[in-house]
């Protein structure tokens, strides 16, 4: 059976914070030393549930990020299995020197769960929004990073994160996104892409909420004659470049697709492996080096070339220059 789900599946109403949530109470129950810290986010990253589970492991700091990361820090250090559920775009600008220094430099076991991601707080604009924190956290040397596709990826992901000593930043949006699998049963290993379809004629390597985009665009390029890969590149540090090299090698074109700055995410990473290994045209999708519209996920999707429409037309073009 295929793990790729239809598109015409029922509408998922599940977010992947409540997805982490519920698996961390799961993991929780059976282990005390997992503790989550909050920033004045346990409604908005779904944890009030564990914390009415499990008053003893879980710790309110308040408006705090640089703190917060700290205190994560001293709790690996005695041995403690922190999570952090904080906003990405403060956890990942505000506190940025402590989790290069405090989590990573110090290698300390920190979980740092950046909820509400991308442009998922809409019309709170800029200030809000976190589109470089793929370029600033994937730069720190010792820290892997990672972005699920939807909840079923979701749970994998902290599942596998349970048994993993290593410090680790993770990005999710605030809102339901359609399944990209049709349930959580299938092989998950962290720094291993997952091919969601296969191809001959161009690839399309993409992160976070944009697989979904990537598998509907290739169905319906699939419809006009041409086969599309698309490789989930659910972590991008560590980075599976045996999947890049071996999808530019077989396919000879590439598309790149993430809710994220054009610089210094996964359009940048996956042309550092090209350009050294095999050189390909890749079009990098993403928000180009302007503040981002406010809006709707969907609506600022839209307005930057995150759509079914814009990349089947961009595809059609590669494949036949």
């Amino acid at each position: 059976m295929s793990i790729v789900a239809l598109k015409n599946s029922s509408v998922n109403k599940i977010a992947n914070r409540q997805v982490i949530s519920d698996t961390l109470l799961e993991l929780g129950r059976k282990d005390r030393d997992i503790i989550v810290l909050t920033s004045d986010s346990r409604g908005s990253a779904s944890m009030v549930k564990f914390g009415e589970e499990l008053p003893e492991q879980i710790v309110e700091v308040g408006i705090a990020e640089q703190n917060i990361v700290g205190m994560a820090s001293g709790l690996a250090h005695s041995g403690k299995k922190p999570y952090i559920a904080s906003p990405a775009c403060f956890l990942s600008m505000r506190s940025i020197e402590q989790i290069k220094v405090d989590v990573a430099y110090s290698n300390t076991n920190v979980k740092l769960i950046g909820i509400s991601g991308g442009v998922s707080y809409g019309a709170l604009g800029m200030s809000h929004h976190s589109l470089q924190d793929l370029a600033v956290t994937r730069a720190i040397p010792g820290l892997d990073v990672m972005m699920p596709a939807d909840r079923h990826e979701a749970k994998k992901m902290i599942e596998a994160l349970s048994d993993y000593d290593r410090p680790v930043y993770v990005r999710i949006g605030r809102n339901p996104v359609q399944d990209s699998y049709t349930s959580s049963d299938y092989n998950f290993q962290i720094g291993k892409a997952v091919t969601m379809k296969e191809g001959k004629d161009l690839t399309i390597i993409a992160i976070g909420e944009t697989v979904r985009l990537a598998l509907d665009s290739a169905e319906t390029l699939q419809h006009k004659g041409i086969n599309c890969r698309v490789i989930n590149m659910h972590t991008i540090k560590p980075l599976d470049e045996e999947a890049i090299i071996r999808a530019a090698q077989e396919t000879g074109r590439i598309i790149t697709m993430e809710e994220h700055s054009i610089y210094g995410g996964l359009g940048s990473a996956v042309v550092e492996v090209v350009s050294q290994h095999q050189p390909v045209p890749v079009k990098i999708l993403g928000i180009p080096d302007e503040p981002a519209i406010a809006g709707k996920t969907a609506e600022v999707f839209e307005h930057y070339g995150l759509s079914v429409k814009n990349v089947s037309e961009l595809a059609i073009q590669m494949v036949n220059n």
